[in-house]
């Protein structure tokens, strides 16, 4: 088996050269483009062929005062092969990038395509689990009001973003009492969430982390928890703070009573699975026998779960009138979309953070600016 070269100005042309030189028979073994031919000046093809020796040998008597005639005249041929390969790695790329960009919610109802520009931050979005309805009214939204002068630089879309973030997450900031002001917060959810350890943290911060230490009491409901009272005690001991212990929904009054001196009075419930409603009703039994007075109900939730678990717990608990949020274990997870989508749904502001166990350091006050930068860098910075 042989193989010959034969350059042509179209693979056409190439390719009837090498019929008329090796007959039908010839096998094309590969075609090319070559740039820069020398002696042509100009683009051309080239097509490579095997023969059968017998094949080549019929006509090698027909080529040979060609070929040598061709090898007189022409300078020897040095061709730049084009490359293929690189240009199809860079339209692989640029095809990887379209598709990310393309908007293929499981709604059909959605159609939108992503700028090219966007493709980063809605790769964001998508690690953080963000809700697809919420992402797709974000994107069409930052689309439409995003100057095209702005969408070349990556840091500005980012800041845009940023903007169109903080508008859709619901803060309360905090606001330390005066001297003669009292609240009372009584702590809701499920079961594991943190509600016990968030009260020790709140008690220790308003008792000797405030610019001024306010009085703070610490009422327990919660009987039915292997060892919850006495984890309870042990923190109000350390900090030398009164501690309540209420086992029946009418003895709650007396018990604030007994707490009218204190600024600040936390309530801990017990934790219950969010398809229990028997415990969550007799939670609102406490709350009703003290309906009168002005309690913010505030839904402790972990924020290492999916958000439609979300939903299904402030589904049930919402029977106690929830007033806020607070969202615990966000050194626990890597994805912060569930929070933002759910915090902005429910309509519930969101007060604190816990970023950890440590008592009672690992608190902050919510903020916008802390859960966004979580967001974007897919992490929970521990640096305040």
């Amino acid at each position: 088996m042989n193989r010959l070269s034969f350059i042509g100005e179209t693979p056409t042309e190439a390719l009837r050269k090498a019929q008329i030189e090796c007959g039908e028979d010839a096998i094309v073994i590969s075609t090319r483009k070559v740039v820069n031919v020398n002696g042509y000046n100009k683009d051309m093809y080239e097509i490579v062929v095997a023969v059968e020796d017998e094949e080549l040998q019929k006509n090698m008597e027909f080529t040979k005062t060609a070929i040598a005639k061709a090898s007189i005249e022409a300078e020897p041929i040095k061709a730049q092969v084009y490359d293929f390969k690189e240009e199809i790695l860079r339209m692989q790329t640029l095809l990887e990038q379209v598709q990310k960009s393309i908007w293929n919610p499981k709604s059909q109802l959605f159609d939108l395509t992503i700028p090219i520009e966007f493709v980063t931050i809605y790769n964001i979005f998508e690690k953080n689990e963000f809700d697809a309805e919420m992402t797709y009214t974000i994107m069409k939204k930052t689309i439409k009001e995003l100057p095209v002068s702005l969408k070349t630089n990556q840091n500005k879309v980012n800041d845009f973003f940023k903007l169109v973030l903080r508008r859709v997450i619901p803060i309360k900031h905090e606001v330390p009492l005066r001297n003669q002001q009292r609240k009372i917060i009584m702590m809701v959810g499920p079961t594991g969430v943190g509600k016990t350890t968030t009260i020790s943290k709140l008690a220790a911060r308003f008792a000797y982390k405030m610019e001024q230490n306010y009085k703070v009491g610490v009422i327990t409901l919660d009987s039915f928890r292997v060892g919850a009272i006495e984890q309870l005690q042990a923190y109000t001991n350390i900090m030398r703070l009164p501690l309540e212990i209420v086992k029946k929904p009418e003895d709650l009054t007396e018990a604030l009573l007994r707490l009218k001196d204190c600024n600040y009075i936390f309530i801990d419930t017990a934790g219950s699975s969010q398809y229990d409603i028997d415990k969550i009703e007799l939670i609102n039994e406490y709350r009703k026998h003290v309906d009168e007075l002005p309690i913010e109900k505030t839904l402790v939730l972990p924020s290492n779960v999916k958000h439609s678990d979300l939903m299904e717990v402030y589904k049930n608990y919402s029977i106690l009138d929830i007033d806020n949020l607070i969202f615990t274990k966000l050194d626990e997870t890597r994805s912060f979309g569930n929070i933002i989508s759910f915090s902005h749904k429910t309509k519930k502001s969101i007060t604190y953070f816990s970023i950890g166990q440590n008592v009672p350091d690992d608190l902050i006050p919510a903020d916008a600016t802390f859960l966004i930068d979580c967001f974007m860098n897919n992490e929970c910075s521990r640096i305040l």
